[in-house]
C-alpha cells in the first residue's frame, strides 16, 4: 500500500465531509490493489438518511488512487428518495453537506473550472424536472452576469445579522453553502427568529417563520427594510415571465466568460477526470 496515497485519501474524505471513521476499510481496499473500488457511507443529516457511494480509481501505470465521484441519496420524510452523482476534479467538488442541500432543492455557490481550466463562480441548483441520458438531474447554473447579489437580497429585510461584521460574513457564507440559516428579523417593532435561504433564480431569498412555514410573497412587506422604495418592492414581486426571460438571457451569456459550450457540472458523457468540470 502506498502510505502517501493512504494519507492523502484519508484527508480528502474528511475534507469532503464524509468523516474519519473509514480508515480501516480504505486501507483494506488499497491493499487489494484493484483498478477501482467503492466505499459506502451512511449517515443522518437533520434526521434524514443520507447515503453516499464513493468511487475510487487509479490511472494506468500508477499506484495512486483518486476519489473521482460519488453517488448521493437523500430520503425525505415522506419516503421519497432524491439522488445524484457528483463528479470531482482532483478530489475537489460538491461536499457532502452541499450535496444534501442540493438534494433538498436549494442552491449552492461554487467556484468552477471550464474545460480550458479557467475558474469562474456560479450558483448551481438541481433541476428535478429534467434528466440527462445517465438519469442524473440536469444542473441549472446562475453566473455572476445573471445579476444575483446575495447581500442585497438579504438586505431587503430587517435582518439584525447584517451588521457589517463577523455575523454578516458568517450568514452570507452559510447561505452560499446552501444552508437554511436562522436570523433575527424585526416586525412591528419586535424581533423574531426566522429562517432564510438563497434563491438565485428569482434574485431573492426565501423567508420562513419560526415553524419553518414559508412566508408568501403577498405577506413579505412587514418584514422588509424601511429603506426600500416602491420601485424596489415592485421588483421583489416581479412576474415569473420576467424571471424566465432573465434565465434565458443568462443561458445565452454563459458562453463567455462562463463555461465553454458543452460544459456541465455533470458531464453528458463519461470522460477522463481531466476533462470533467471541476468544482472547488
Amino acid at each position: 500500500m502506498n502510505e502517501k496515497n493512504y494519507d492523502y485519501l484519508k484527508l480528502n474524505i474528511k475534507l469532503m465531509g464524509f468523516g474519519e471513521n473509514h480508515h480501516e476499510e480504505l486501507a483494506k481496499n488499497l491493499n487489494e490493489g484493484k483498478d477501482s473500488f467503492q466505499m459506502n457511507i451512511n449517515k443522518e443529516v437533520n434526521k434524514k438518511p443520507f447515503e453516499a457511494t464513493l468511487q475510487f480509481r487509479k490511472p494506468e501505470n500508477s499506484d495512486m488512487y483518486f476519489l473521482n465521484s460519488y453517488h448521493a441519496t437523500l430520503e425525505h420524510r415522506n419516503g421519497e428518495k432524491m439522488e445524484q452523482t457528483f463528479y470531482l476534479n482532483k478530489g475537489k467538488g460538491v461536499t457532502a453537506k452541499e450535496a444534501y442541500n442540493l438534494l433538498e432543492g436549494r442552491a449552492v455557490h461554487k467556484e468552477l473550472t471550464n474545460k480550458a481550466g479557467e475558474p469562474y463562480k456560479a450558483w448551481i441548483q438541481l433541476d428535478f424536472d429534467n434528466k440527462d441520458k445517465h438519469n442524473n438531474n440536469e444542473v441549472k447554473q446562475f453566473h455572476e452576469n445573471y445579476g444575483y447579489d446575495l447581500k442585497s437580497a438579504v438586505g431587503k429585510y430587517k435582518v439584525a445579522e447584517l451588521d457589517g461584521g463577523e455575523k454578516e460574513t458568517n450568514l452570507l457564507q452559510s447561505l452560499q453553502k446552501g444552508n437554511i440559516q436562522s436570523v433575527t428579523i424585526e416586525k412591528d417593532g419586535a424581533s423574531q427568529k426566522m429562517f432564510i435561504e438563497a434563491n438565485p433564480q428569482f434574485k431573492t431569498v426565501n423567508l420562513y417563520d419560526a415553524q419553518m412555514k414559508r412566508v408568501q410573497r403577498e405577506n413579505l412587506e412587514p418584514y422588509q427594510s424601511p429603506a426600500l422604495n416602491g420601485k424596489e418592492i415592485k421588483a421583489m414581486k416581479e412576474p415569473v415571465e420576467q424571471v424566465k426571460e432573465d434565465i434565458k438571457v443568462n443561458k445565452q451569456s454563459q458562453k463567455a466568460p462562463g463555461p465553454e459550450d458543452g460544459d456541465s457540472l455533470l458531464p453528458k458523457k463519461r470522460t477522463r477526470q481531466k476533462k470533467t468540470l471541476g468544482i472547488s
